[in-house]
């Protein structure tokens, strides 16, 4: 391709990544408002249960302990994610670098490539790094009910929800501007290809891929799920918590 068209295609690309951090917020405005009614209704289900009202007053010790705890929570899930991505991506060149070894004419384009492997690879890579993450998300969620008790998992859920709802809005919007960024650099801007800003952007755009791709959405899914959690488990927590009502 020429490159008059290389360039359309990248002020398209720009385009489509500042379109996606957009819709992104609304997504991201979405769950925070289905977490929201989720912890609502966790509260309903206590008071259903127990007759009582909880309030999540931070002047309560335990509510604030909780709400400390669920603060950190999507911090530590999004690391563990990136961590993920970047073991799979290293997985993945290993065997790439394995197939130009081994494979006679790869190098040269004569030679036809694995591509079952690479697949297997990303497959099995992703399931494999998700499971950690699912078992997280979860014993965090019962461990805070049932030492601390209801009023401590109402606080985790209000700062969970807190926490990775402006986390989501940031690696959202970050991501997508490293991306664009490099292209910016890569246009002719500030010393273009091969300058020092050209290797600092693209430094930026490697670790802006999995914050608006992987990382960001999947804070949406984490503070419905630990939000769904709570209230399945609720009537067991009121009756078996260590500390009580």
């Amino acid at each position: 391709l020429g490159d008059d068209i290389v360039d359309i295609t990248d002020e398209i690309d720009a385009a489509g990544n500042t379109t996606k951090a957009i819709t992104k917020g609304f997504a991201i405005g979405a769950a925070g408002l289905t977490s929201l009614a989720l912890l609502a209704s966790y509260q309903e289900i206590v008071k259903t249960i127990t007759g009582q009202t909880i309030s999540f007053n931070l002047m309560n010790p335990l509510v604030m302990m909780g709400v400390f705890i669920g603060m950190s929570v999507p911090i530590i899930f999004s690391a563990m994610i990136i961590l993920g991505v970047s073991k799979n991506a290293f997985r993945m060149i290993e065997e790439i670098r394995r197939q130009f070894r081994e494979i006679p004419g790869l190098m040269e384009g004569t030679g036809q490539p694995d591509y079952n492997a690479c697949i297997n690879i990303a497959t099995k890579g992703a399931l494999k790094e998700l499971l950690p993450l699912i078992v997280f998300s979860i014993s965090t969620t019962l461990i805070v009910g049932f030492v601390a008790g209801i009023h401590a998992l109402g606080g985790y859920l209000s700062g969970a929800i807190f926490s990775g709802f402006f986390l989501a809005i940031l690696m959202a919007n970050a991501g997508g501007l490293w991306d664009n960024a490099k292209k910016y650099v890569e246009s002719g801007y500030f010393g273009g290809k091969g300058s020092d800003a050209h290797k600092a952007a693209v430094i930026g755009d490697t670790v802006g891929d999995p914050f608006k791709d992987t990382a960001g959405p999947s804070l949406n899914t984490l503070v419905t799920v630990i939000s769904q959690i709570a209230s399945l488990f609720a009537p067991l927590i009121i009756a078996y918590a260590l500390i009580g009502l």
